[in-house]
Parts: structure tokens; sequence; C-alpha cells
């Protein structure tokens, strides 16, 4: 253990710049915050490169740390403050190594995400296809960042459960299609089919789009069929968090 009192300290200094999306990817690491979180990366034996943990942090879990870590930061309240966003930090704050990039198979289910811009929206998507049994999740182009620290806590750690990439969803889905997978995107026009009257599936690609203009035209004519939720009340739209998770739930066997 080692202690760090000063907010000044340069490699507070240089932890703190993992704020910013450009030095993540620079560096490939990101910021985790918080006991559950950390607590999930280590269950999925993430590489944690350094952990900062506050007076508080070692009170409340002591147990844990004392089993799990043999090397951290004990850090003043100041210095917890200057990593993290949230007004009250929570005790724990890590920096973890983005996983390498792999080639993907695509088997089972997976939910694509076309610039979806807001990282609680994504986060909640990668949890909720983590509920449903998917397999995993896409970010394309123009979604939002899976390292915003609002997208890593909406997500729950459920990042760490299910395979999580970023890619190109206009060559992402012609290859699933080749492979034999059904893809359904999502809108509201006279060719969609109500999502009830659709086949439940073990190997599909269900596609979510923009939270304000839906899927991109481009995508929306590569699909083989696209799906809608009939609105029953007086509402003008789901949230796509929502419509995401009506749909997962119902189209996986």
């Amino acid at each position: 253990m080692k202690e760090i009192q000063s907010s000044k300290n340069e490699l507070i200094k240089a932890t703190k710049k993992l704020q910013q999306k450009k030095y993540r990817q620079q560096t490939q690491t990101y910021l985790l915050e918080g006991f559950h979180l950390i607590q999930e990366a280590v269950k999925a034996k993430v590489v944690l490169r350094e952990i900062f943990i506050s007076q508080r942090g070692l009170k409340e879990w002591p147990d844990w740390i004392e089993e799990h870590l043999t090397d951290y930061y004990l850090v003043s309240d100041e210095v917890l403050k200057a990593l993290t966003t949230q007004p009250t930090p929570q005790g724990m704050i890590a920096v973890a190594e983005m996983p390498k990039e792999q080639s993907e198979a695509f088997a089972g289910a997976w939910l694509l995400l076309d610039h979806v811009q807001d990282p609680g929206n994504v986060g909640t998507m990668i949890r909720t296809a983590d509920a449903a049994g998917f397999a995993g999740v896409v970010l394309g182009q123009g979604s939002a960042d899976l390292y915003n620290e609002k997208t890593l806590r909406s997500t729950q750690g459920s990042l760490y459960h299910l395979s999580v990439k970023s890619g190109d969803l206009l060559e992402i889905v012609p290859m699933m299609q080749q492979a034999g997978k059904k893809v359904f995107g999502t809108a509201l026009d006279k060719a969609a089919k109500e999502y009830l009257a659709v086949e439940r599936l073990s190997d599909f690609a269900l596609i979510m789009g923009n939270e304000g203009q839906g899927m991109t035209p481009e995508l929306l004519m590569l699909t083989d069929q696209n799906l809608y939720i009939p609105i029953k009340g007086q509402a003008e739209s789901l949230n796509v968090g929502i419509a995401a998770g009506i749909l997962m739930f119902y189209l996986l066997e």
C-alpha cells in the first residue's frame, strides 16, 4: 500500500485525463468507479493497473480488499474527488485495461446499436441484453463510448458478462446474414411487422436506432425484417432502452 494525499500528484493528474475519450483511446485504459464495478471487473479477470481507495473504502470493504488486492493506493478524499465526475465519490476507483479486439463468430443473439448517443441508454441496453441472455452487443458508429463514465455506471457490470464491441454495422450486418443469421431492424413504416407476429429465435440480430431519428436508411435497407411495437396509449414513442428490452425478451426463445 502507498499513500497519495494531494490531487496535484503526477499519477493523479495523469489518471484524471482518462475522463476524456482521447486519453482513454491513447492509453487503452479507462476509469472504473465504485466497489460493484471493480468487484465485477476482478471477477472477470480484467487487468487493473492502479486502484485508489479512500479511508471510507477501507472501512466499507475491508475483507474484500484484504482477499483480492495486494497493491493499491490509499488516497485522501481530495484525490478521489479529483478522479470522479460524481459529487460524492464511492470510496474506490481503478484504472482498467481495455480488452484487445478479437475476431467474433457472432453466435447467438446480438444487439446492434445504430447511433444511440445517450450513454445511459447504451449502458442500460447492455445491462438488459445481459439479463435477456444475449451473446453480445455491437456499438455502431455514432453510439456513445462504452468507457464513458455514465455508460459504465449504467451497465452495472454487465459489460463483463457478455461480448461488447464496436464496429461498422454496414459491414457487420451483411457478415451476419451471410452466416445465416436473421437481422431485425426497428422502424415505423408500412413494411414493418408487429413484433408479436414474429417467430421467436435463438440466433438473430436486433438493431436499435438513434433516440430521435431512428435507424439510418442504409441500415434499414439491409435488414431481413423491420419490427415495431404498437403503442396503445397516447405517448408518441417509447424510450429506446425500454423498446429494446421489450423486443429482446420477446424475440429470444
